[in-house]
């Protein structure tokens, strides 16, 4: 139990389930805090938040608690990406180059925008080591990308892009529009339709963003494990070997920009304000779930550009993550990576967070979701938390 145990907020009748659901997670003593938002085309359905938000000083979560969301910041970067091409009629399966003449360099001419935004590109982790503070510079990211010769030929495989995704496809907003990411991302997204997200938050809303957590440590250890890696062959194996290898791509991937020596690493409020493009959101529930309204709504991009988004592009085996994975145009669709209720499987999409965290629409429910928490689990996607919460809300859809 946390200090702060008390679930508040409502939901709609017919959603109950949501909340029992919500708060078990609370008496199980599986979060800190958190908050759950849902909107059923743009009818609010569950508004839930309780817990800590700051275990060091007692501060309680409030309905406005803004947290960090890891990778849920990548739907906002394609989003970005995609309305910078609509809007100035640019062609995505054009080659990059074309725009960015510096990226045909170490074979890369034949790369296009759809390769940026689908994990095709081969540039999963830099040559280099990457310190925090670099990272805080999107043109400087971008350049080193630009030089790397590609791990494997683009076009031919994808591999999840975890931190230089946001420093390849924001170049297409930051080279077609002259914006970073997260001015786009106020300016055009956040600042119109009233969204309480930033990617790069000012000093006054990370006074109150929740302070993330890993949890107790023997939670944690229950969940990974202890001893020798696991033997198996099957991929869940051998993802777990490769986490477990610092030598490993997935390893390698996951810890460039190198945050071993950040104080407070994503707690630091330098690496907050920075906004990586790739995961640097600092968002409340409702407004994540906020955005995916309005991105089915047609307010963000065009119907048609969404739909064209959504066709996946890549499917099967992840050269990063070893699991199997399913992109669009820098949406996850469902996949063992992006897991989903099965009613869900043909038409959700969206993006998780690293250690739980969600943003997630679906086309044919008319369904917009965010789930945001403070105390980390160790999944690079997703996790179990969320997962029961969407089962609970397509429970009461019927």
């Amino acid at each position: 139990m946390t200090a702060h145990s008390e679930v508040h907020g409502d939901c709609a009748p017919g959603f109950e389930r949501v909340r029992r659901v919500f708060e078990h997670n609370f008496t199980r003593g599986l979060e800190t805090g958190a908050a759950l938002a849902v909107y059923i085309g743009d009818e609010p359905v569950v508004d839930l938040w309780g817990g800590t938000a700051d275990h060091t000083t007692d501060r309680p979560w409030e309905h406005d608690t803004p947290c960090f969301a890891f990778s849920c910041t990548k739907a906002l970067t394609a989003a970005s990406a995609l309305r910078v091409a609509e809007r100035g009629g640019h062609d995505l399966t054009a080659p990059v180059a074309s725009w960015w003449p510096e990226f045909a360099a170490a074979g890369k001419g034949a790369v296009t925008g759809e390769h940026l935004l689908s994990h095709q590109a081969g540039l999963p982790t830099f040559d280099r080591t990457v310190a925090a503070a670099e990272a805080a510079d999107p043109a400087a990211m971008a350049a080193l990308l630009a030089a790397q010769r590609p791990r494997w030929e683009p076009g031919t495989g994808h591999g999840y892009h975890s931190f230089t995704f946001g420093w390849l496809a924001g170049e297409i907003v930051r080279r077609l529009d002259g914006r970073t990411v997260g001015a786009y991302v106020a300016d055009e997204i956040a600042g119109p339709l009233g969204l309480d997200l930033w990617v790069g938050a000012p000093g006054d809303v990370l006074d109150r963003t929740a302070r993330l957590t890993a949890g107790p440590a023997g939670a944690r250890a229950r969940r990974t494990g202890s001893g020798a890696p696991p033997t198996g062959d099957d991929a869940v194996s051998r993802m777990a070997r490769a986490a477990q290898d610092p030598d490993s791509l997935l390893s390698r991937t996951f810890a460039n920009p190198d945050m071993s020596g950040v104080p407070g690493r994503f707690n630091n409020r330098d690496v907050l304000a920075a906004g990586w493009p790739a995961a640097g959101v600092v968002t409340t529930a409702p407004a994540l779930a906020g955005f995916y309204r309005d991105l089915l709504a047609g307010r963000i991009i065009a119907p048609a550009t969404l739909h064209g988004a959504l066709t996946p592009r890549v499917t099967g085996p992840d050269r990063v993550l070893l699991l199997d994975s399913s992109f669009g145009l820098g949406f996850m669709r469902p996949s063992l990576v992006f897991a989903v209720p099965r009613a869900a499987w043909r038409s959700a999409f969206g993006h998780t967070g690293s250690g739980g965290s969600i943003g997630l629409a679906d086309v044919e429910h008319g369904v917009s979701l965010g789930y945001v928490m403070n105390r980390t689990g160790t999944e690079l996607s997703g996790g179990l938390r969320s997962l029961r919460l969407l089962k609970a809300v397509y429970d009461c859809l019927g």
